[in-house]
Order: C-alpha cells, then structure tokens, then sequence
C-alpha cells in the first residue's frame, strides 16, 4: 500500500546515537509515514531481530563490537525480504570514497534531518546492496558465516568450525555439534580466511586451531599418507601428497 509506513530497523552500539536517529526519523515523519520496528546494538542482535520484526531499511552504524554493519548487510542478503541498508559513520570524508565510487548510501555523523529525508524517500526505488559492493568496502574480517536454515538465516562463528569441505555445489561447514550447507566458493574462503584455515586438501580446509596433530597411516595396497587428528572429533582428514608440506609447518605451530 502506497501509505503503508517505511519500516526501519537502527543498529549503533551507542544508545546516545540511536536516540538521535530516532528523533530526527519523528522529525522527518510529518513527511513520510515512519514505523521504528526495533533498535539493536550490533549486527548479530539485528539479525536475530529482523528474523521476527521484518524491516524495509537498516539504519546501521558501521564499527560495531561482535558484528560490524558490513558484515551484517552481507548476512542480511540471506533473508527472504532482504531490507534497504544505509549505512551512517563518523568516516572522515576521504574514508568513505569506496561508499561513493560503488553507489552505496551512507550518512554522515551527525546525521541531518534534511540529509536524512532525502535517504528515506529514495529507499522505495533502491534494492539491496549486492554482495559484490560489500565486498569492496573497507571492512574487517567477518567472524561469522551464515547458511539458511527454513527460511532462517543462521549464523555459525568463525572460532567454531573445524573445517570446510567442498562437496559437489555445496561447502559442509562442520563444528564439534553438528554440520552446515554453505553456498560459497572454497578458494574465496580460504583468500578471506588464510589465517585462520589451512588447506589440507583440494576439496578441504582445516581450521588451524582444531588440529590435534599428524599421523601417518597405511592404505591395504601399502601406500602410506599423512590424517589430520582433529580436537574434539573422532574423524580424521587426508593429507593430499600436495599438501605434505602441511604437516611440517602446521606441525611446528602445534608444537610451540
């Protein structure tokens, strides 16, 4: 419906700031009808709350504790109804010339109503921001992965996977508790998580912190390789001939 209000969800860890929004959107409602559907103060708890309370446009802070707002806006693409998402930062100016050159809108700190009207009135004609532009934006390193669960996204951290296999179009993500189908390519994986994965295998990637240790093992036909001893689980993995070199120098990281 034409009148049907603009649902906005405002994420910023600073309770101070999300008043602010919250002032200047009831100044900017005598405009356009306004519903604040929830506030939360970082990405994570967003997520959770637009699960329940769906939202045509995020409002979000983009330096956040647990979830940063460009990490939030990559998971937010998993959801049924992906919102708008604007980001507002207190970026110097020559900071946010990634936001401009890929035609992603942003507020700057301290937000003004008129600036701000203008953002809210265009949110009808915009879709939301595609996962090739996040991915050019200055950002850290996600600490989540997300997979769709019956039509819910569901965030797996970082420090809780043991590893990442590529099985035919899918990537099992498995933890000590379960597994996860993941629609992503195992090499970007590895590209954004170097530090944290080694690859053991073309098809695997073992999470540094979740190796045990190396054992040899020997097939019936008396060939011999090389299995990644895993914490917590009693699977092991092989270690391709190509990756030998793995077990001496993951080796020596286990062992200091």
């Amino acid at each position: 419906m034409a009148d049907s209000p603009l649902r906005v969800l405002l994420v910023d860890d600073e309770a101070p700031a999300r008043r602010r929004l919250r002032d200047l959107l009831d100044d900017c409602s005598t405009a356009l009808p306004i519903a604040v559907v929830g506030e939360a103060q970082h990405g994570r708890e967003a997520l959770d709350l637009l699960q329940s309370a769906p939202a045509d446009l995020v409002l979000t802070d983009i330096h956040m504790p647990d979830m940063d707002g460009i990490e939030l806006a990559r998971h937010l693409l998993k959801l049924p109804h992906p919102p708008v998402v604007i980001f507002t930062t207190a970026f110097h100016e020559h900071a946010v010339q990634a936001f401009e050159v890929n035609a992603v809108d942003y507020l700057m700190k301290p937000v003004r109503v008129q600036r701000l009207l203008s953002a809210l009135q265009k949110v009808p004609r915009l879709k939301p921001v595609s996962m090739e532009k996040l991915a050019l934006l200055p950002a850290s390193a996600r600490r989540f992965l997300s997979v769709t669960e019956r039509s819910r996204v569901v965030l797996v951290p970082l420090e809780d996977i043991v590893y990442l296999k590529a099985e035919l179009k899918y990537i099992t993500i498995k933890t000590a508790a379960r597994e996860y189908l993941l629609e992503e390519s195992l090499t970007k994986l590895e590209s954004e998580f170097g530090f944290r994965f080694v690859r053991v295998h073309r098809n695997c990637l073992v999470s540094r912190d979740h190796i045990r240790g190396f054992e040899r093992r020997v097939n019936d036909d008396g060939d011999s390789h090389w299995e990644v001893l895993l914490n917590g689980l009693p699977e092991t993995l092989p270690v391709s001939r190509r990756q030998q070199f793995v077990v001496r120098d993951v080796g020596k990281e286990t062992a200091t």
